[in-house]
């Protein structure tokens, strides 16, 4: 439905995860028989959740832990694990400064140049130790780095920026990275994001990605949406680009996934991301308060570090529990923000869903109370649904 702004100007209609809820149909079941196998590239995971390619949340060691409990971690190679043979003074540095020299600091860290040799060193130190070697770069940095990167041998490359798409404009004295030839050169699947539509998307799946990353603008420490104005909500975002990826799969017989990332907290947020149409999600925060996690109980943006114009900040998530808790409980907290996994299956067992693709056909009603109806205890004494 569209609504009119202005003579001359009208706006659609698009809804955020915390406006809508899914209703039970006619049938439930035990939440241990919900399957909620995925698939990504060549890779099969049990759990559907990827850990966000930002420095506070995965290094080599969540990558591998990670990777053992049966969900994923991508690992930034543009920040501070390729640009220092040890990261753990920068992160003492960056976890301690206080607010209003943040910015400052960040920007002069992250002017050390990227050193090729620590990109090799790091993705064979997760293979070492039997972990899932998941990587990203800007459409800029895969076109320098991507031949170290599949030398390296990891096994998926994420090429991420806010905006991504096939259509780039460049300065003439500049050659953007041509997508669809960076995916066909790649020996390794390529993942491509961010996008917010369905035209995009349908492009990028033509291109040869091997998944779309939805959202611009929803993480937790990003300010996109506020310094530049830019994004979808995540509920019609996740869906317009679903739609894409069921009409790639009708045309071709090639289904890819499409991945919700940002602004995803609690297990219920993840069910909703699915139940509106995508494959998997990607979540920062959530994993950024793990006790294994670099970033000591703070979380930061990728474009934090920005020299021109930062489009991310600082946040203190503090830390709440191990990553085996966040992941697959048990959980030592009532807000939604641990056991991610049993979420999803006790979701999908109260829906009747068996599996991924029955959960992504789930009724999906518009419930902007959702959060808040009968919550005035909650809310008053700072408990469960009112943190």
């Amino acid at each position: 439905m569209e609504i009119q702004l202005g003579r001359g100007k009208t706006a659609r209609r698009a809804y955020g995860i915390d406006e809508i809820a899914l209703a039970p149909g006619n049938r439930t079941l035990d939440p241990s028989l919900a399957d909620t196998k995925w698939r990504i590239g060549n890779i099969e995971r049990e759990i559907p959740i990827i850990a966000s390619a930002m420095d506070g949340v995965v290094d080599v060691r969540m990558a591998v832990r990670l990777s053992q409990l049966g969900a994923l971690g991508v690992l930034n190679l543009e920040g501070i694990q390729t640009r220092y043979a040890d990261p753990e003074p920068i992160l003492d540095r960056i976890t301690s400064v206080g607010k209003d020299e943040f910015v400052a600091l960040m920007q002069e860290l992250y002017a050390e140049p990227i050193k090729p040799e620590l990109i090799e060193q790091r993705i064979q130190e997760i293979k070492q130790q039997g972990g899932i070697a998941a990587v990203s770069a800007t459409p800029a940095g895969a076109s320098k780095y991507g031949e170290a990167v599949a030398k390296a041998g990891a096994d998926l490359f994420f090429v991420q920026a806010t905006v991504v798409s096939t259509a780039h404009l460049s300065p003439e004295s500049l050659v953007p990275l041509d997508l669809a030839e960076f995916c066909r050169s790649m020996p390794i699947p390529v993942v491509l994001g961010n996008c917010v539509t369905y035209e995009v998307t349908l492009n990028l799946l033509k291109a040869g990605a091997a998944g779309v990353l939805v959202g611009i603008g929803p993480g937790a420490a990003c300010t996109s949406r506020g310094v530049l104005g830019v994004g979808v909500p995540q509920a019609t975002a996740i869906a317009d680009c679903a739609a894409a990826r069921d009409d790639y799969y009708k045309e071709t017989g090639n289904y890819i996934p499409i991945i919700a990332d940002g602004g995803l907290i609690t297990g219920g947020d993840i069910c909703k991301c699915i139940a509106c149409g995508a494959d998997g999600v990607m979540i920062g925060s959530p994993f950024a308060r793990a006790a294994e996690a670099p970033g000591r109980g703070y979380h930061w943006g990728m474009a934090t570090p920005s020299p021109v114009l930062p489009r991310g900040t600082r946040i203190r998530v503090a830390t709440t529990g191990s990553l085996e808790q966040i992941l697959i409980g048990p959980a030592g907290l009532d807000d939604g923000t641990h056991n991610l996994l049993g979420a999803l299956k006790t979701s999908m067992g109260t829906l009747g869903a068996k599996n991924i693709k029955e959960m992504q056909q789930v009724e999906v009603v518009i419930a902007p109370s959702l959060l808040t109806e009968g919550k005035v205890y909650q809310k008053a004494q700072q408990l469960g649904m009112g943190k």
